[in-house]
This record gives structure tokens, sequence and C-alpha cells, in this order.
């Protein structure tokens, strides 16, 4: 270097820097920077991996607008379990009370992480490989385990989508399929199915003509040929939809996302109309105050909170990496939050109008059968007539006639009561079974729907809503996995894509043999909470402690023009994983407590019964949460032995279209800082512009710690380019 250049002269000097880097070069020898790289340290095709890091960055896909991309982070947020899990939930844990563990916990963990995971995604513009392994390459392995994780969810849930694509052409005849048991003819003998005879129609119709279901997870029974063809078509409609990127699926999600919620409305609106919906809508909403005591309550709210949300996928990520980098996500993050628990209430509302309306004709019919079993015992002369009410017209019985009635008889009758076989017929009881998963939509809403006017229609709408939610959802979850690999190892778009959808089909049959729908239950239930409750609590520990939050509020400050709220940093740096290793802990001592089990349709006896997963099949579940995971102790352990390079051993300066990227790295702090600035690190202004990269964990300025470089993936991640105007 010149004796007399500014650096020379600064390194000698005792006086304060106050250039830029921008100002130390101009006075160097002139480069050409739209052909050369410098590289010191032996960097091997730097002037390739640079060029096509900054051609990356520069070419990197965007959304078409916001409302599109507010749209896509609704359809993969919104998806089947707001349709009948969150339902169900209410309905278990005391009504109107699971509302209020459940919002708690939604402010609390939900967007608190929902906003954490759309800022590092929209700041280093990378999917969830590249995010952590930049915030902290020795966490790197949490990116890989939320891959692993969507493809576990995307097996079972694109499987769920051709169960809804079966229904769906199936509702096209009237009437309704499911809306009658089938007939048995041997010769002029007709018989009722007797499977059917003894659960009923729609139960029949979905275990038996759906999915042709064997007795327990151990038979396999073959492949369910109709699910498979249904399988096929549910993976043909995701590949067409994302093959293409955001370009394609963002398109998709302006029918996707928007259409629920037309259905949504109008079977509120048709809900309220019917008669008995707002016996169901009160059951629902009256709160059962006890439950709100109750840890199993909270529990389960949280995993609610954490799978509506979608959080630790990857999905949320991958889809704010496509944002530019002055969006205010801080608002995305409440509006998508808002809309999510805005949609849940919504179809809760919808579904227990419904089942109101069920409960009231299920009640009705209890109370004809009933009265018809008291007519057969007064003419028999077992019951004498003066014990029915003088007002009681059996041609006309109405429900508190009946159970006027029922108290009479079980009052003077009480020793031979138990043997008339009398059922109370209560209103109450109805509204009470709970019905949950695929239960509640492919058999409860399917029968409320027989009772409709025009029931193909509303079928037909409801199982096409289904296809969208689940369509939605399954796009943020393919995005989880094909953004952070091609992000990482730069493999071809759509044929990677296309790849990743073939493999899911054919590994996918595992879940539609007939068998298969025990299989769903052991990946949905198990195989993916521990894992993602894992992934999430260690995204918040890497930003929150490693990165640190004061570092990472100060970067969210830069980046959105404005400081969020201190609320964020308590709940990122206390609350937040506090609540997450409670959650953890517990999910772990349920699986002690309670091994896991699936509820098997026993074709004999036409009824569910609970069965224990078989050794085999546990050993099987642990296998998954075990590779769902080991990526990031394996990762960590790499790194930390020095065993897995994470990038970082070059110092490379580059200069391309008048754009100028760093990436430097083990250099003994002192030195480093004397090289680029001054003799005195702590007196270095940091030359970076306001909008600059996110700073690797434990580091102090844009150019200190050699832990944490610019460009850990050696082909690497370089520094977003700044124009050298701008420094």
């Amino acid at each position: 270097m010149p004796k007399n250049s500014k650096v020379t002269q600064r390194e000698h000097s005792n006086e304060h820097v106050t250039e830029s880097v921008a100002d130390l070069l101009a006075l160097e020898e002139p480069v050409d920077y739209k052909q050369s790289v410098l590289n010191v340290a032996g960097e091997t095709g730097g002037k390739q991996k640079v060029a096509e890091e900054e051609l990356d960055t520069e070419d990197r896909p965007a959304w078409n607008s916001k409302l599109q991309y507010i749209l896509a982070q609704i359809g993969f947020s919104v998806g089947l379990g707001n349709i009948w899990r969150f339902p169900y939930l209410c309905q278990k844990n005391g009504g109107g009370a699971y509302l209020v563990p459940y919002l708690v916990l939604l402010i609390i963990i939900g967007i608190p992480l929902f906003f954490l995971e759309l800022a590092v995604g929209q700041r280093i513009r990378r999917g969830s490989i590249g995010v952590w392994h930049y915030v902290c390459p020795r966490l790197g392995g949490i990116g890989f385990s939320s891959c692993i994780v969507c493809l576990f969810v995307g097996l079972y849930y694109n499987v769920i989508i051709g169960w809804s694509v079966f229904y769906f052409f199936k509702s096209f005849q009237y009437p309704l399929p499911w809306s009658e048991c089938p007939v048995i003819r041997n010769g002029t003998v007709a018989v009722v199915e007797p499977e059917c005879e003894k659960s009923s129609a729609t139960t029949y119709f979905w275990y038996r003509e759906a999915l042709d279901i064997s007795n327990s997870i151990s038979e396999s029974g073959g492949l369910n040929w109709k699910m498979t063809l249904c399988l096929l078509v549910a993976w043909s409609i995701v590949g067409m939809a994302v093959v293409k990127g955001i370009q394609s699926s963002g398109k998709v999600m302006y029918f996707s996302s928007l259409f629920p919620y037309v259905v949504l409305a109008c079977f509120l609106v048709r809900g309220l109309l019917l008669r008995g919906a707002v016996d169901g809508i009160l059951h629902m909403f009256t709160p059962k105050l006890d439950k709100m005591l109750d840890p199993q309550v909270w529990r389960e709210a949280a995993t609610q909170v954490f799978f509506a949300l979608g959080l630790g996928f990857g999905g949320v990520i991958a889809f704010s990496s496509y944002n530019k980098q002055d969006n205010n996500c801080h608002f995305d993050a409440a509006l998508v939050s808002f809309i999510n628990f805005f949609t849940s209430v919504l179809a809760t509302l919808v579904v227990f109008a419904v089942l109101g309306f069920k409960a009231n004709i299920m009640n009705e019919k209890c109370v004809v059968e009933n009265a018809e079993k008291i007519l057969g015992y007064l003419n028999s002369n077992v019951l004498s007539r003066d014990l029915i009410p003088p007002h009681v017209n059996f041609s006309h019985l109405t429900t508190k006639d009946y159970s006027e009635m029922y108290s009479v008889i079980m009052t003077v009758k009480e020793k031979q009561f138990p043997a008339l076989g009398l059922d109370p017929c209560l209103l109450e009881d109805e509204l009470d079974k709970s019905v949950q998963g695929t239960g509640l939509a492919f058999i409860a809403f399917t029968e409320a729907m027989t009772h409709f006017p025009a029931s193909p229609f509303w079928s037909v709408m409801f199982f096409l809503m289904l296809i969208n939610l689940g369509l939605g959802s399954m796009i943020g979850t393919m995005a989880g996995i094909t953004t952070p690999i091609i992000d990482t190892f730069k493999v071809p778009k759509e044929m990677f894509t296309v790849g990743c959808c073939v493999f899911a089909f054919f590994v996918g049959l595992l879940f539609v043999q007939r068998s298969g729908n025990y299989f769903v239950t052991m990946f949905d239930d198990y195989s993916a909470t521990l894992p993602l409750t894992v992934i999430v609590i260690l995204e918040n520990i890497a930003v929150a402690w490693i990165y640190g939050t004061k570092k990472f509020m100060q970067e969210l400050t830069e980046m959105l023009g404005f400081q969020p709220y201190r609320f964020y940093f308590y709940m990122w740096k206390f609350v937040s994983p506090l609540c997450m290793a409670v959650l953890t802990t517990a999910s772990i001592i349920q699986l002690g407590v309670s091994p896991p089990g699936y509820s098997a349709w026993i074709k004999e006896e036409a009824a569910e019964r609970y069965l224990y997963f078989p050794n085999w099949a546990m050993a099987l579940l642990i296998t998954l949460i075990a590779v769902a995971t080991l990526p990031i102790p394996v990762v960590f352990i790499l790194r930390h032995f020095h065993l897995l390079s994470d990038g970082s051993n070059t110092l490379s300066v580059s200069y391309k279209k008048g754009r100028m990227m760093k990436d430097i790295s083990n250099l003994e702090e002192n030195d480093e800082t004397r090289f680029i600035l001054s003799k005195v690190p702590s007196e270095a202004p940091s030359p970076m512009p306001t909008h600059r990269s996110y700073l690797g964990p434990g580091s102090t300025s844009p150019l200190e710690n050699s832990n944490n470089p610019n460009g850990r993936y050696g082909s690497g991640y370089l520094l977003a380019s700044t124009p050298e105007s701008e420094l």
C-alpha cells in the first residue's frame, strides 16, 4: 500500500476517524470494479461466488403487491385447524372461557414470535436455513429441522385435501350419498347394511365408503385406489400452484385465501336462520369458569396458538423474505394474527350454529323413538296410562312434554325404570358430544348438511372451501421446504419443486392404504408438536439471547423507521422463552403420562375404540421426532468442534455495478478494526448506512466478531449490497 495513502496515514495518526470506507478507498489505486474481485487469504473462486451472491440478492423475486403478500400469510396461517380444531377445543375446554387463555397466550407468545419470524425473514431475505445460519451458525440446524417438519406435515396434510376432493366430487348428486344407509339385496330380501344401521349413514360413508378403513394400524389392507387418485389430484394442484414460486402461488392466493371467507359468511347467514342455531351458539359461548384454571386447557391453548400462526415451519420466514426491507412487518404481524383469531371465532360460530340445528334434529328423533317405546309399554300394560299427563298428545309430542312424561315415569317406576331403556333426550347431551378433527368436518357437519334445503349446493361449497383452506396452507408449507433449499444449494427451482411433489406423493401412499388414517393421526397429533416447540424456543433464544435483544430492536428500528414497542423486548427476552419451555416440558410429560394412541374403527362393532400404538409404531414415532430434531445438535457439534465450516475463513472485497460487499472474519478484533478503520476499535464509527444487513450474534460493530462474519456460506451469504455512494 502506498505510504501516502489515507489508510497508512490513519494507521500512524491519533486522530479520530470520521471518513467513510468510500473516502478511504477513493485515494487508492483505481480498480476495475466491473471485473475485479480482491481475494485475501486465498479464497478460491471468489469472483464467481461473489458475483452469484450479488446477482441472487438483486434478482430475488418479490411480491407484486402488499395485498398479495398479506393474502399469502393469511392463506398459510388460516387453515383446516381453524375450521375443526379450534371449535372442538372451545367445546371441550369451557366454551367462552377457553377464549381467555387463548387470547392471553396469543398476545404473549403468538404475536411476538410471529413478528420475530417476519422480521428476520424480511431483514436477511433468506429462507429458514439461511436466516438461522446467519443469526447463529451453531444453531444453523434449526433451518434444516424446519424443512423436515414441513415435509412431515405436508405428507399428511395433502391427504386431507385429497379427502376433501373425494367428498367434493361426491357432492354433485341428490340426495347426497351419505344421507341414507345402503341396502343389501339378497333375492327378494332387502336388508340395511348392518355396520351402517349400528352407527349412522354419515359415519358409515366416512369409514367404509371413503376410507374403507381397517380395524387397526397393524392391518394395512392394501391401497385404497379411490383415495390414491384423490391424493394424486391434490399433489397436482399443489405442484401447479408452487412450481413458479411466488410468481405462481401469489396469484393463486387471491382466490384460495378469499373464497373461504365468502363461504363462511354464507354458512353463517344460513346457519343463523336454522332452527336451533341460537341453542348451539349459546351453548358454545356459555363460559365454564372452572376450566380456566385447568393447566391442560392452557397447554392446549398454547399449542393451538402455536399451530394457528404457523410458527417454526419456515413458511412465515420464506414469505417474508420476498418483502422489501422497509416493509412494516410489525403491522403485518398484528393484522394477520387478528384475522387468524377472527377466522377461528367466525368458524366456531358457523360450526355451532349448524351443530345446534343438528342437535335439535337428533333430539327430536330421540323423542320420537322413545315415545314409540312408551306407547308400546302402554299397549302391553307394562305402564299405566295414569302416568301420562292428560295434556300430552303423542301425535304432536314436544320435547317439553316428553321431558315431563320421562320424569314422572322415572319417579314412579324407580326400580323398574332401567329395564325400560328410555333415554332422557336432553338437548344439552347432544350439544356436549365432542367431535374433533376430521370427524367434525366429514361426519358431524356433513350430517347436518343433509338436512339443508339444496344440500348438494352447500356440500359443494363446504368442501371447495376446505380444499382452498388446505391449498393455502400447503403453499406455505412447500415454501418452507423449497425456499431455504433453493437459497442455500442453488438448485433449479422448477425441477426441485416438481421433484418434491413427486417424492411426497409416493411417500404419501402410506396414508392412503386402508390403515392410512391411523398414520395421519400419528403424524398430526405427535410427530410435529414436540419438534416444533423445540424449534420455536431455539429461534427465540438465538435472537433474544445470542444475537441480543437490544441489538435486534435497534436493527428493527433502522429497518422499520420507528422503534417497536418495549413490550416485545420483554416478551422475546423473558416471557416467551419461559412459556415455550413450560409448553415443551408439558408436552414431554404428557407423552410419558398418556401413552400415544388413536381411535380405531372396529367394523364388527360399528364403533370407535381407543387403542395404543404397538411397539413398532412407537419406534416409528420416536424415529420421526428424532429425525426432525437431529439436525440441531448435529450442526451445533460439528461447528463447535470446527468439523463443519461456517464459511468464515476469508476476507473478500468485491466491486460490482457500483456496489460493495464485504466478507470479513477470522481476524483478531483489534487487527480487523485497525485494518479497515483506525487503531482504536472503540472509537471507530460504523460505516454502514441506516439500512444494513443483520450483524452476526455477539458482534458490536458491522465489522467485528470473527465468529459471525458476513458470508457464512462460503459460496456465501454476503452483506446486502449497498451503493458505494451511500458509504
